[in-house]
């Protein structure tokens, strides 16, 4: 029998799982890291940090299994996308990744579109630039910190990194190389052309592949830190919102992922490059040649819960959460949440947008509070669902994956509010189990992806139906959420001058 482990290198922390090659899962395990903010519109994570604590989840699996190790036949690799990892000519890294909840760079954009006119831009890399995106946070570096760019040899996204560092092979996926925004999306190619234009140097950028191919092979070094065999394969991987997908099955078109961890992204699977003609959501290469990925991302998804149970209520877990808002009943009692506390990415691509809530009143407590959060949520979702709808996506069902998938309030909400049954597949992980699914087709184990998500996802049979009664609060409610960002959208970006007042 063999094995396939699947790397997750998220936001909030770093999973591994092992798969048994039928599907089944034999462990996972999991380990958490923080955002660095030395700013408030900073946002950076220590690479080497982020790398030993994906060794001890790896280390910590093959501990309690290690009858499995002689049989894994391959490891892949799911990962936080956009941000910007630079390293010098030793490997070593220059400073802390600029992630994708980045917001420094917004004069950096407009420098680029200076530069290379908009239009011409979006027509290459079918994506509105974005703060967080590795080419924003580049042009930063390049202005803000000469000395740290005079450095750089090579830039990468986050999951590379940790893929570097247990094989010592540089180089990207299609997926994450597209999500930089400085590529070619329709080719599958940096786009040189605006590279050189830029003055970046062509150097900078590591080789791009397919997500299943393969990347190279455990070091001895890896071997000490992991427990893994010197020489296992590794695979090049994929963006997690694309490893998602794949977790639950979807590799071709007429199928829905809506994925809510720390940010939320709803996503399909497409034969051909498709775009939105207003920009508003992202498409990126998928997991192989004949397949793209249309996005639709909210950067405030999960976070929003924490940061509510955290900072504002000072409660002890999730569960304690949803059990209080499952007592109020749809439409949170006229309490209306923006969740744009990070500023937000589709429809809006706005670094300055605020969160709201709305209708707030005497009667209301934490229960209102954290349904309206939920709520706010997914109506971030549905702005999504209405894009695809105008550009003629058809699709037969939704998968909800991430926290979004785990209670049946939030499926519920979703199903709701997108008028669809939410499905789900059996077990947890989602990015995970595409990591190791794309490890076992780049390995040899399957023939194609089909065969494999034929193979290996089973669905759960617990599908949740809309009720009607709540589509029409929604219906109602959803209409006074899309006036929120509009109407306030001056006020947000008042603070300067605010503060010279």
């Amino acid at each position: 029998m063999q094995y396939y482990i699947g790397i997750d290198l998220g936001t909030s922390s770093v999973k591994s799982l092992l798969m048994r090659e039928d599907g089944e899962i034999i462990d996972t395990a999991q380990e958490g890291y923080d955002i660095i903010k030395p700013d408030q519109q900073y946002a950076q994570q220590d690479m080497n940090l982020l790398c030993r604590a994906a060794e001890r989840t790896i280390q910590a699996i093959l501990k309690k299994h290690p009858g499995t190790r002689d049989n894994i036949r391959g490891v892949g690799y799911s990962g936080q996308m956009h941000g910007l990892v630079m390293i010098d000519k030793d490997g070593n890294l220059i400073r802390d990744a600029i992630i994708w909840a980045d917001q420094r760079s917004g004069e950096e954009i407009r420098d680029i579109y200076s530069v290379i006119p908009e239009e011409e831009y979006k027509k290459v890399v079918l994506n509105s630039l974005s703060t967080g995106f590795l080419i924003s946070s580049l042009m930063w570096v390049k202005k803000h910190e000469p000395e740290v760019y005079a450095k750089i040899f090579k830039v990468m996204l986050p999951k590379d990194y940790l893929r570097y560092k247990m094989c010592g092979e540089l180089g990207t996926d299609m997926s994450d190389a597209s999500s930089a925004v400085i590529f070619d999306t329709k080719n599958r190619q940096w786009a040189w052309e605006f590279i050189d234009r830029l003055g970046l140097e062509r150097e900078f950028f590591v080789p791009c592949h397919e997500a299943y191919e393969i990347a190279g092979e455990v070091t001895a070094g890896c071997e000490k830190n992991t427990g893994l065999w010197e020489g296992t394969k590794l695979v090049y991987g994929g963006g997690d919102s694309l490893m998602q997908g794949i977790g639950n099955g979807i590799i071709s078109p007429g199928t829905l992922s809506a994925n809510i961890g720390t940010s939320s992204q709803l996503s399909c699977a497409l034969p051909e490059p498709l775009y939105d003609s207003r920009y508003r959501t992202n498409t990126f290469c998928h997991v192989r040649e004949d397949r793209w990925m249309l996005m639709g991302a909210n950067l405030s998804g999960g976070v929003a819960l924490k940061w509510l149970m955290r900072n504002v209520l000072d409660m002890q877990s999730y569960d304690e959460m949803t059990a209080l808002a499952e007592k109020v009943p749809a439409g949170s009692r006229d309490l209306l949440f923006l969740p744009y506390l990070s500023g937000e990415r589709t429809p809006y691509n706005d670094p300055d947008a605020k969160g709201i809530y709305l209708g707030l009143t005497l009667k209301h407590a934490r229960a209102e509070m954290i349904r309206s959060t939920m709520e706010g949520i997914v109506f971030g979702l549905r702005n999504s669902l209405e894009i695809f709808q105008d550009m003629g996506i058809e699709f037969q069902r939704i998968f909800a994956s991430g926290g979004g998938a785990r209670g049946h309030l939030f499926r519920q909400i979703q199903a709701d509010m997108f008028g669809k049954e939410i499905y789900t597949s059996v077990g947890k992980e989602q990015a995970c189990v595409g990591a190791a699914i794309t490890a076992a087709v780049g390995t040899g184990g399957y023939a194609s992806y089909e065969e494999a998500c034929g193979c290996v996802v089973r669905l759960s049979e617990d599908v949740v139906i809309p009720d009607a009664e709540n589509q029409k609060i929604y219906e109602e409610r959803y209409a006074v959420y899309k006036e929120l960002y509009p109407r306030n959208k001056d006020l947000f970006g008042c603070r300067n001058h605010c503060e010279g007042l």
